[in-house]
Order: structure tokens, then sequence, then C-alpha cells
């Protein structure tokens, strides 16, 4: 280097430089200008150029290759922008090839590549001006600039530390950018965009954003190697403590950890009571962790499942409250009507004070959304003083999940059913399986077979679970099960059940259970004042017919929470308002324009009649259009319905063909004229026979070109020969007619029994006619039609 700093130190004034200059094309290396590096030439080409450059100037152009397998480069591979280099010494070594020290002193751009004659590549070049004007903002991106490279340097252990110190004495920005490009150990490409940034500025830019990725990469390397130097100090430390103690304790004759674990495990089973087949398996397990190495896997697997059969309540229960009048007081608190439901807790509570001990009634909640079946089971927990757990069923495909895994999968584990126990502290608790309607099946097997041993009164004292494989005993629990309908329920698991039926609520009782319940829950929840918050005569009324469409109080309830959030609000914006009062003229102020206010029903006319249907969300009316057209005789369907309720059309239209004399209807009609039956509503599936006689009756009417009479529904599922069969869902039906003003509902005559479940003050407004016969329903539908009393006794006989 002594060589080296003895020309530096001639040189008083940079070289010129020629417009035509030897070119050097070199593989893994970007020059920067100002930086001195040595370099290894043994291509002949690079060699010739070399000797040539040291014959005349001294000066040479270097530049980079794209691709370093090539060894004869073409302008397509080498880069448009290198360094105009001053070559400083040069050494021939043994081997022909040459060593040569080189420093940068301008970059610039090739304008034409050319072989020359003497057999190396010369080009053009266009040489750049990098001078900068010093400015605030240069100044401050160069401080900025040796800053992070301070900060690289430290992280970076490859650097000397010396070099920090020599680029910050570095004045000139463009020679600032190039040195600490140089020291960066980064890919090559990016560093020949740092080259190709001839404005200083924006070359230092380009420097502090590459500064701080690099310094984000080393931090997370350093913080890495730190957590995983710990980690191996901290292991070995546990295992020298670890065998230290293992010593100590051989020493002074003491129990380790595991064997401590044991012990416990041992006097736990003591003291927990348990029958005997089971305390013996515990046992067995217990004697076979102890002679199990401590942290082997089979160890843990044993060490979980002695929990849970400790923790299990195999003999704990609660005490039941026997005092019925306290237990009519708690569910006439928690819920307004299911009489039904009630009566039958009562009478499970004074069978209970009697004989002491009975089997648990497995009780089936069957009724729509929204009407109180799961919150009614939390009320007949605390009206009997028991524990109360609940598992929902919807969604569960895999019987294991009844069952449990065995023990022999991986992280296998009891049951919903153990767990559930587990989590009651009682083998007596009421037991509630929600939505069983809504169990599937797949090939992992069908849970709903599982249950039948659950809910079996005469098995379930010896439940079976596959992860404790000893029996447990269910048949103290009080299970009670959900649904929205029977139609998904095995038949076999139906079996077991005791149904109680809940029906849609009326618009009293939803006004009752409002007014009871709902209100004052949820201005409590809402942290206001009975006085802050008033409603006025009908605004509940209206909030139930125009805002809520369902057969429970659920969306009811949402309205009610609704509006307690906006007088909150109000009041909070506003503090010189004392109360807000909700009547029917403001309610669409804070619940906006009513969600049902739905187009009425078609009135009854030639061919119209009106229906009643049965849906999961309570009763529907249900128009139906009949028209007639020339044709050959075929009957069309539409309105998207369902199987049976076009086999109920074709039955209805039989009828209608064959009492054509007895209607006075013109026989020759049925062999030139189409009817077309339609259901309103396309989009809504329909399906179901209780609307049979609705379809025959409009049939009835178009033929007989004769108006369906005004204000009147039916339902009831019709025959061939005319006779009216029962249908289900009166209740519901009945309450969709009087909602939609109907005065007249003629239903069968053996749903007379289910009057008694029609609420009172409906069966005032509305004239029930039971029916047996079509033509009892003609006679009171069609206008001007007598009724054949003998006819209907001859098809009665038949």
């Amino acid at each position: 280097m002594s060589e080296l700093d003895r020309l530096s130190s001639d040189k008083n004034e940079p070289p010129k430089i020629p417009d035509v200059l030897p070119l050097l094309p070199v593989r893994d290396i970007i020059l920067y200008p100002a930086m001195v590096l040595p370099l290894a030439i043994g291509r002949e080409k690079s060699i010739k150029a070399l000797e040539e450059s040291m014959a005349t100037n001294r000066l040479i152009f270097i530049v980079a290759q794209k691709n370093t397998q090539i060894e004869d480069p073409t302008p397509n591979d080498v880069y448009n922008i290198g360094t105009i280099c001053e070559v400083l010494q040069i050494l021939k070594m043994p081997d022909g090839t040459l060593k040569a020290l080189v420093e940068g002193i301008n970059r610039a751009q090739w304008t034409d590549f050319k072989l020359s004659n003497k057999g190396y590549i010369e080009v053009g070049l266009k040489v750049f001006d990098e001078k900068t004007v010093k400015m605030p903002e240069v100044e401050a991106i160069m401080r900025q600039a040796i800053s992070l490279f301070e900060q690289y340097v430290k992280l970076n252990p490859r650097i000397p530390i010396e070099i920090s110190v020599s680029v910050s004495n570095i004045a000139d920005p463009a020679r600032l950018a190039d040195t600490i490009a140089s020291h960066l150990a980064i890919k090559n490409n990016d560093k020949q965009t740092v080259l190709e940034l001839v404005n200083s500025v924006e070359r230092l830019e380009k420097i502090v954003k590459i500064l701080n990725t690099e310094i984000e990469i080393l931090n997370i390397e350093r913080r890495i190697q730190s957590r995983v130097r710990n980690q191996i100090e901290k292991t070995q430390k546990e295992y020298y403590l670890t065998e230290q103690m293992k010593a100590i304790q051989k020493e002074l004759k003491q129990k380790d950890d595991a064997q401590k674990d044991v012990d416990e495990l041992k006097n736990k089973l003591k003291k927990t009571k348990m029958p005997q087949t089971v305390r013996s398996a515990a046992d067995k397990e217990i004697a076979r962790l102890e002679k199990m190495m401590p942290m082997s896997p089979e160890a843990t697997v044993i060490r979980t499942y002695l929990e849970w059969i400790l923790d299990l309540p195999w003999e704990k229960s609660t005490s039941d409250n026997l005092d019925l009048k306290r237990a009519k007081e708690v569910l006439d608190e928690d819920h307004y009507g299911l009489e039904k439901v009630k009566d039958r807790v009562l009478e499970y509570l004074a069978v209970l004070s009697r004989v002491q001990k009975i089997k648990g009634p497995i009780l089936c909640f069957i009724g729509p959304p929204g009407v109180g079946k799961t919150s009614i089971a939390k009320s007949v927990a605390r009206s009997l003083g028991r524990s109360f757990v609940r598992i929902s069923m919807g969604g569960v495909r895999d019987e294991a999940e009844i069952r449990g895994h065995r023990r022999t999968y991986i992280g296998s584990m009891p049951g919903k059913i153990i767990q559930s126990m587990k989590k009651a502290g009682s083998n007596n608790p009421v037991f509630i399986l929600d939505e069983i309607d809504k169990i599937g099946s797949d090939w992992r097997g069908d849970p709903s077979s599982a249950l039948l041993e659950v809910l079996d009164p005469e098995q379930n004292y010896a439940f079976g679970d596959h992860y404790l494989d000893v029996d447990f005993d269910l048949s103290n629990v009080m299970f009670i099960t959900t649904a929205n309908t029977l139609n998904n329920i095995p038949i076999t698991l139906l079996d077991r059940l005791e149904l109680i039926r809940f029906s849609s609520y009326t618009d009293v009782e939803k006004y009752h259970i409002a007014e009871g319940f709902v209100v004052p829950k949820q201005i409590k929840d809402h942290g206001l004042k009975p006085e802050e918050f008033i409603f006025a005569d009908g605004t509940l009324d209206a909030i139930i017919k125009n805002y809520t469409h369902e057969a429970g109080v659920r969306n009811l309830s949402r309205e009610i929470a609704n509006l307690c959030r906006k007088v909150a609000k109000e009041l909070e914006f506003n503090k010189e308002l004392k109360s807000i009062t909700i009547t029917p003229e403001n309610l669409n102020k804070y619940l906006g324009v009513a969600y049902y206010e739905r187009e009425k029903i078609a009135e009854n006319d030639i061919g119209v009649a009106t229906g009643l249907a049965w849906t999961e969300f309570g009763g529907e009316t249900l128009t139906i259009e009949v028209n007639k057209m020339g044709g050959k005789n075929s009957l069309v369907l539409t309105g998207k319905l369902g199987d049976v309720m076009k086999e109920s059309a074709q039955a209805a239209l039989t009828y209608v063909r064959s009492s054509s004399r007895k209607l006075t209807i013109d026989e020759s009609m049925f062999s030139s004229t189409d009817f077309h039956v339609h259901v309103p509503e396309g989009a809504v599936p329909k399906d179901g026979p209780s609307a049979g006689i609705a379809l025959a009756t409009a049939l009835a009417s178009i033929c007989m070109n004769k108006p369906i009479k005004k204000k009147i529904a039916m339902t009831g599922e019709v025959t061939l020969r005319g006779r009216v069969l029962g249908i289900g869902g009166l209740k519901e039906k009945v309450l969709a007619a009087d909602r939609e003003g109907i005065k007249t509902v003629l239903f069968p005559e053996s749903n007379k029994k289910d009057l008694v479940d029609i609420p009172e003050d409906v069966r005032k407004r509305l004239h029930m006619i039971p029916v047996s016969h079509m033509d009892e329903v003609i006679s009171l539908t069609i206008e001007q039609i007598p009724i054949d009393r003998k006819s209907i006794k001859m098809n009665k006989r038949t």
C-alpha cells in the first residue's frame, strides 16, 4: 500500500477523461467512484484492455455483468452504467493472469460497444456531472445516512468499527453515498441500482431506505440468536439443577414431584365417593402410573384420565326444593303463560316429594323460535334448586362428541355429556339438549343414535363413555330437549321423549310479556330508570303489529332494546330532559318506517280462496288463485308447491269433476278447459295437505262461475270422495286468520278438540265452523249453494 499512497499523493488533479476507453466487464463486483479495489483479470480481451490502459492514460471503464456465467459478454449482457477507473498498480502472475489495483473516478454510461483492432472491447462514454449544491435538506439527509450507517456498523460484526469514523468525516454527498454503498452487504442488483442514481440526493435517499431495512433485519437476527442462546443456557441450567436436586433428595430420602403427584391422586381417590367398579379402575391406573417414567407420553395420558375420573360428581347431588308454592312463584315470575309446561314441572315435584326418587323424565319442548323453550328450562332448574347445563346440538355430526374418544387417540377426551356433568358439579342437574332436530350425521357416525342410551330412562343408569370406559349413572338427571319441528328427529329417539308443545304467542300474550318481562329487563340492562322511559297507550301494540312478525318475542325484545339505546342517547345529549315518552305517533322517529305494513290478503272472489298454513315461525294466510282457459283438460300448478300440495290439488280437481252434476257444472267443460292454480309469493316454498279444501273450493268456484264469500278462510285435507280430514297447527292458523281480519274459519271436525288451545278472546272474535265434508264447505263458502245433507250422510257411510 506504500506504492498506492505514493501514487495517490502524486495526483494533483483528476486525469482528463477521453471519449473512448477500453471496457473491462467484471463478475459479482460493483465498483463506485472513490473506491479502491483489487481485481483478478483472466480473460484474454480483459487482459488486452488492461495492457492498453497502462500503455496510454491508465484509464479503463469497468461495468458489471448481468449474468456471471457468460465468458464473452455482448452489449446485452452488461449494465449500461459503470465506473471510469484509474489503474494504480498491475502485477503479472505466473499463470498468465493479471492482478490490478483500480480506483473509481466517475460514473458514466457507455454509448458505443465495439471490438478494437487490438483485440479488446472499447466503448464510447457519456460522463455524468455529480456536483451537488449544499443545502439544509442535503445536510439533513447526510446526517441521517451517517447516523444509520453507524448503527449498521455496530450491528454488523463483519465491518470494522473504524469505517464509521472515516465515513463521518466525508463532506461530499456523492462521495458519502458511494462510500456507504460500497460497505453494505446487499445484493448486486441493489448495488447497481445505487450506482445508476446520478443525483447524489436521490442516491442518499436510497441508501437511507436500504440502511433502515438492513438494520431491522440485523436486529431480528440478533434477537433470534439471543433467544436461542438463552434457551440453550436455560436448558443446560435446568438439567444441571435437576440432577443436583435428585442427588440431594436421594441423600435426604425425600420424594420427587412425580411421586408427590401420585400421592395426591391417591389421597383424592380416598376422599372421593364413587362406585366400587370405578374405584378399582382408578386404583389400577394409579398403580400403572407409579411404574412409569414421569415424562413419558403414556404417563401424561393416565394422569389426565385420573383427573377426569376424580373430578366427576359420581355420588354428589344437590337437594331438591320440593316446595310447590315456591316453585310456582318462580315459574310465574320468569314466564307469562306456558301453563302446560309449568303444570308438568309441578307434577314432577309433587311425585318426587312423595316417592323421593323417580326416573328422570325426558321432556321435549317443541315450538317455533323465541317462545321461551330454553329459558323455561333455566327456570325449571331454579325452581328445583338444581345445577343447570346446556349443550347446543345444532351441527353436531360426530358420534364421538356424545360418547367421547377412546384413550388410544392423541388428544382424546370425554364426550359433551360427561364434560357437562363435570361442569355441573352434581349428578342430578337440569340438562338441556338444545336444537336436537338440527343434529347431522356423516361418515363419523350418527349422534342421534348415541343419544338413544342417554335419553332412555331404562338404560341411562349405566351410560358408557368411550374415554372413561366405566359406567356413569345419568338416571338422576332431568333431561330437557328442545326442537322447532319433529320432522328431523328419528322415530326411535322421538319414542323416548315426552312432548310438550309451545304454541305461538297471541298479540295479547306478547303485550303482557313485553309489559311484564321484556320492558323492565331492557330498561335495567340499559341503565335507565322506569320514570325516564315511558310507553304511551297503544305503543307496545304498534311495535308488535308493525315492527315484528314472529311466533315468539325475540325480535320484540330487540326492538325494545333498540328503543332503550336511542332514549339513553337522547337523554345523555340533552341533560334537561327528565323523561321520554314513546307514542304510536313518534314511534317511526326511533324505529324507522314500519317493517311489516304488508299488503292485505286478496279478497275472496270467483276462483280466489283463502287458506291457512303453518310454518316454524307461526301461522300464515294463503291466497289460492285459480283461472281457466281453453285447452285439453290439463292442470298447471305454480307458486313453488311441494309434492304433497300438488297431489292435494289433483285430488281437489278430481272431487270437483266427480261432483259436477251435484254442483250444476257442465261436464263437457273439463274436456276443453285447462286450469291454472297459483299460490302467490312464488319464491316461498309451500307444501302439506291442509290447503286441500281451499283448493277444492277455488276450483269449484271457477267452474260454477260463482264468487266465494268474503272474510272467510279454511283449512283441512280433502279426499277424492270429499271427506275433510284433520290437520295440525290449528291454533297458529287461527291466530293468523285473526291477525288478517278474517271473520269466519272453517276447520275439520276432528280438530274440535284443539279449540281449547285457542285463546278465548280470539274465539269470541271468530266464527269457528267445524266441517266434515266438502259439500258443507261449498255450501258455506260459495254463494247461493244449498247443502245436501242426505248425500253427506251417504258419503260418510261409504
